[in-house]
Formats: structure tokens, C-alpha cells, sequence
């Protein structure tokens, strides 16, 4: 498989959203549009990533790509996209293609990344997303409608665009300052460039009506699980493994707070819940682990245009003891859902199914964006 780096132009004023602030750190629903873009790399394998930022903000991007976890060199932008991009790529090693994408596009779906990565590494030209354009377009002067066009042969252009490295670095070198697309920059040179289909999710945040649109799109799920001791069990919860801990009943592992939080997930999607998913005593799932379902619920959730955003457990029992192991839990959980999750515990002063020592109950709550 050829190597692919990625590119992310960040560097953006952000004057006409009207935030006072460079596009990159504008927030919607509490997450940075870097964040948000970035975070297309916990599905996406990249070599390297490139962040061509505001010169006047870089420790504020530091920081974010600090929360993010996610390895990535950060350069000062120029004063023009072509700028940022030369920037950018500079820093990249020796790889085979490069993707180029901007931060204003942050709810670009992964599927369009690999589209772009696949075509260019099966052509071996520069590669671009696009979708067909609905309205009628037509030329005008002044006031007064000229010409008209065909649209069935125009489409709009968006990012990630995807390219062969050598060429390009050569070609940037000495791009046009002004150039605002980097196809035309390939185009320029005699290069090639094809299409694949795009999404109407990777619409590029320009003005304060673009922001309103993603604006509120979070959503919030709640999901609950019960689960009796089994001594003839071992104990899984949070998707770790507790030795010496009596464990859980259930048709599969019996994790609560996994599935718990799987619930909340598809609760927050609209998707139902873990039975309506994955059936109750469906035999592929005898003794599954806890992180099935949760991987399953993200891939149910990506389906529909979403993607988890943080996620938050509470586990009601008097035992396993959960504070000397709330971090793992928190740690594994992480891994597997890519977003923060924070992991809690209480118990029932003695009442209750719980309060007498016969099982664990989980609570979640979770949060869900466009994807």
C-alpha cells in the first residue's frame, strides 16, 4: 500500500464567520473545527500530518492537537492557501501521495478519504472529490443574465484532493501565490485530474449561515444495563478483564457498562438499542466481549452520519472496589470509541438489587455529532 500524508490547511483567518478568532479554534457544540477535521485520523491510516496553522495562534493549536492524541507536525501558514500548502508539504517525509484538506471542511466522512486515497494510488493522477451542482447556473453582466450553461458537465469541487508527493512538492515550489484550489496548481503543469464522489457533509464552513447549520448537531443518548453475578463466570467490565472478581451472567460477556454505553450510543444516533442491533441470544455473539458491541454501535452510528463525541458511565454496585481501576477502564473504553470517556461508581446504601450484593448496574450517557 503506498504511503499517504496529509496535509490539513488550518491557517485561515476566519473574518467572515465573524468569531474574531482563526477559523481552525472556532467551536461548535464545545469542539474546535481542528478537532473535528483531525479527528478523521483515528479512521484513516496516515504516515504523517502536516498542520499548516495561524502564526499568530500556534500554542493555541498545540494545545488542541495535544487533547486530541493524535501525531502532528504543526507549521506556521503563509499569507495564501498556496502559501500554507507549500508550507505544509516542506515538512513532509519522502512518501508516495499526499491529501490535501481543509480544516473548514471538518465533517468530511472517512469514506471520502479513502476514495481519494485509492484513486490516486490506482492512477497515478491528482484526484478530487466532487458532487453535481442542483441550481441552475448562468452568466451574468451587471444586472442582466448573459448566457446560460449546461450544468450536467459542472461540479463543485471539494477537499480532501489527493496527488503523487514528488510531482507536487515540485509543483508548490513554485505555484502561484494566488491559486485557491490545488488541482489547478496540477492542472497547470499538464497533470491529470479525476473525480470521485464527494459528500454533502464535507460542505466548507465560509460564513456565520454556514456555521449555523452544523450548529447544534450533537446529540445525547442514555443507555442502562443489568447483569447478576455468575461465580461460574469471569469478570468483565469496561472492557477489561478483572481477575479474581466474581463475574456476570449474560449471553455474552456480561459487561454492564460496556453495553450500557453501547446503548447510549445508538440511543443517540436514533438506532434503537443493543437487542433491536445485535439480537438478544443471537449465537454469533455467545461470550462476546464487550468491545463488539460498542465497534458495532460506531459502525451503526458512521452509517448514519455520526460519529461519538464523549461519553460518560457510572457503575452502581458494591464491588469490583472501581477507583484503583477507573483509569484502565477509562484508557480502554477510549481506545476503542476514540473520544474522551470518564468512568464513575456508587453504590445503593445497601438497598436494592445492587445495595444486596447480586449484580452490577451501569448508566451512560453519550454524546454523538455529524460525522
Amino acid at each position: 500500500m503506498p504511503s499517504v500524508g496529509l496535509v490539513l490547511v488550518a491557517a485561515g483567518s476566519g473574518t467572515r464567520l465573524g468569531h474574531g478568532i482563526p477559523k481552525a479554534l472556532v467551536t461548535v457544540d464545545g469542539v474546535a473545527l481542528l478537532e473535528r477535521a483531525l479527528g478523521v485520523a483515528r479512521e484513516v491510516k496516515f504516515d504523517s500530518i502536516v498542520i499548516a496553522a495561524p502564526a499568530t495562534h500556534l500554542d493555541e493549536v498545540r494545545a488542541i492537537v495535544a487533547h486530541t492524541n493524535i501525531p502532528a507536525q504543526i507549521v506556521a501558514g503563509g499569507d495564501t492557501r498556496a502559501d500554507s500548502v507549500r508550507a505544509a508539504i516542506a515538512e513532509l517525509p519522502d512518501l508516495d501521495n499526499v491529501l490535501i484538506h481543509d480544516v473548514a471542511r471538518a465533517w468530511t466522512p472517512s469514506v471520502v478519504f479513502s476514495r481519494v486515497i485509492d484513486a490516486v494510488a490506482q492512477s497515478g493522477d491528482g484526484v478530487v472529490p466532487t458532487l453535481p451542482v442542483t441550481d441552475t447556473v448562468v452568466v451574468v453582466e451587471g444586472d442582466r443574465v448573459v448566457d446560460g450553461t449546461d450544468r450536467a458537465s459542472l461540479a463543485r469541487v471539494q477537499t480532501p484532493q489527493g496527488f503523487p508527493l514528488p510531482k507536487y512538492r515540485d509543483l508548490i515550489a513554485t505555484a502561484d501565490p494566488a491559486a485557491t484550489d490545488d488541482s489547478t496548481v496540477w492542472r497547470s503543469a499538464g497533470g491529470t485530474v479525476r473525480t470521485v464522489t464527494g459528500d454533502e457533509r464535507a460542505h466548507k464552513l465560509t460564513t456565520a449561515d454556514d456555521l449555523a447549520h452544523f450548529t447544534g448537531t450533537a446529540r445525547v443518548g442514555i443507555g442502562t444495563d443489568t447483569h447478576a453475578f455468575a461465580d461460574a463466570s469471569p469478570l468483565w467490565l469496561g472492557c477489561i478483564e478483572w481477575p479474581n472478581e466474581t463475574g456476570l451472567s449474560g449471553h455474552s460477556d456480561g459487561d454492564a457498562v460496556a453495553h450500557a454505553l453501547t446503548d447510549a450510543l445508538l440511543s443517540a444516533g436514533g438506532l434503537g438499542d443493543i437487542g433491536g442491533l445485535f439480537g438478544t441470544d443471537d449465537p454469533r455473539f455467545a461470550g462476546a466481549r464487550g468491545d463488539v458491541f460498542l465497534r458495532g454501535a460506531i459502525d451503526a452510528l458512521a452509517e448514519a452520519g455520526f460519529r461519538p463525541l464523549s461519553a460518560s458511565v457510572q457503575v452502581v454496585g458494591n464491588r469490583p472496589k472501581i477507583g484503583p481501576r477507573r483509569h484502565d477502564m477509562e484508557n480502554a473504553l477510549r481506545a476503542i470509541l476514540g473520544v474522551p470517556v470518564s468512568v464513575s461508581a456508587t453504590t445503593t446504601d445497601g438497598l436494592g438489587f445492587t445495595g444486596e450484593g447480586k449484580g452490577i448496574t451501569a448508566v451512560a450517557i453519550a454524546h454523538v455529532g455529524l460525522g
